[in-house]
């Protein structure tokens, strides 16, 4: 049975998930149709999509912004503003795509399950600091959350084989591949050199800045763990990480009697975005396609937790938890923005992370007034640690 044509908010529309979402978009412009959107500072770029997909509703930063792309559009468009804009796109599409940076995103989050939407979430940090409450909003009748990552949306795939029941009691793990980040087999001595052309040279996958450099810290990784936690309900003991060089094999399930289900693919992100899209069906486009008919290597080996420590740090903010992965999340933007304007050096990174999580004083987090109060905290003293 073909599709029915869904409406399709992408927020966060120029970013490295947003421009392969329009790719998948133009690929399936008879089963979507995009909507709305929104950008940051690219306010030429999102007019340009506005024009291309004949955008409805565009939602910017500040007032100035949508008086600029006001002049840019070429066609009237509906323009909002702020976070009561983002939250108003987010509650009238069939699908949300949450392609925005960082702890920004949440009112995406939060208002696409609020409005019984399906949320196709890129966007970990707001799932990983507001957890206990965005899994209040999940139980809005209809909210679908189905994550963009690629080794959740693996794992989401996996999990299809077992009864939906709380905790997966037939499954004995979870494992996320890495791909082991342009670091992998670095020494502790090595990494105290690493610059910021190092870390932003990732070995398989093409992202952002911020995740690539949280990529070459492991710290992607460990925010996984915390992100898995979330969207299944498995206790983090049981997500383990395994370095896997080749981003062939995008995460595995491993069941109590041994049987373990893994999904494959050639490492595009736009494979992830269109099972998003589609379910409960699959698009027919060949994203990430493989080759049996070739030769292939798969390899696996533990991570290096001595010389990346930022995965200690996300399992002990699992055992805090709380309030305890936000102050994670929020600590890692301070120092990976730092870092990528050339104010400290990558191994000052989690450094500055771990030296922020000790002044954590444990908070349950049932409310929103909270979450922000935390946030803060935790973002005033990675900034004074920046300071020393």
């Amino acid at each position: 049975m073909p599709l029915s044509r869904r409406s399709v908010a992408l927020l966060g529309a120029t970013g490295s998930i947003g421009v392969q979402t329009l790719d998948v978009l133009r690929h399936e412009s008879e089963r979507f149709e995009l909507v709305s959107i929104s950008g940051g500072e690219q306010l030429s770029e999102l007019a340009a999509i506005a024009d291309e997909f004949n955008v409805k509703r565009v939602a910017v930063k500040s007032d100035a912004h949508r008086s600029t792309l006001g002049e840019l559009v070429a066609r009237d468009v509906s323009i909002v503003v702020g976070d009561e804009g983002l939250s108003e796109l987010s509650s009238t599409a069939d699908v949300v795509v949450n392609a925005v940076l960082g702890f920004a995103g949440l009112p995406i989050t939060l208002a696409a399950l609020g409005a019984g939407k399906r949320l196709a979430l890129a966007n970990k940090e707001s799932l990983i600091a507001a957890a206990p409450l965005v899994t209040t909003v999940r139980d809005t009748r209809g909210a679908q959350l189905v994550p963009i990552d690629s080794e959740h949306c693996a794992i989401h795939q996996c999990l299809a084989s077992s009864p939906a029941e709380p905790g997966y009691p037939d499954v004995r793990r979870l494992l996320l591949t890495a791909s082991g980040g342009p670091f992998r087999g670095w020494s502790r001595e090595q990494l105290r050199d690493a610059t910021k052309a190092d870390a932003l040279r990732h070995p398989t996958w093409s992202m952002g800045a911020k995740i690539t450099v949280d990529s070459s810290t492991l710290m992607n990784k460990g925010l996984e763990v915390l992100e898995a936690t979330a969207l299944f309900g498995i206790d983090a003991e049981r997500v383990k990480v395994v370095v896997h060089p080749q981003s062939i094999v995008h995460s595995m399930v491993e069941y109590v009697d041994g049987s373990v289900l893994a999904q494959l693919s050639r490492p595009d992100m736009r494979l992830p975005i269109a099972y998003c899209l589609g379910l409960p069906q699959r698009l027919t486009h060949h994203w990430g396609d493989l080759d049996f008919t070739t030769s292939m290597e798969l390899r696996f080996e533990p991570p290096d937790e001595e010389a990346f420590p930022a995965l200690g740090l996300a399992y002990e903010a699992a055992r805090l938890g709380g309030a305890a992965p936000a102050w994670l999340s929020a600590a890692n933007e301070v120092a990976v923005e730092a870092f990528l304007a050339d104010e400290i050096r990558w191994c000052d990174v989690v450094a500055i992370v771990a030296s922020t999580m000790e002044h954590y004083v444990a908070d349950p987090l049932t409310s929103l007034a909270a979450l922000h109060e935390n946030d803060e905290a935790a973002r005033r003293w990675a900034r004074a640690s920046l300071e020393k």
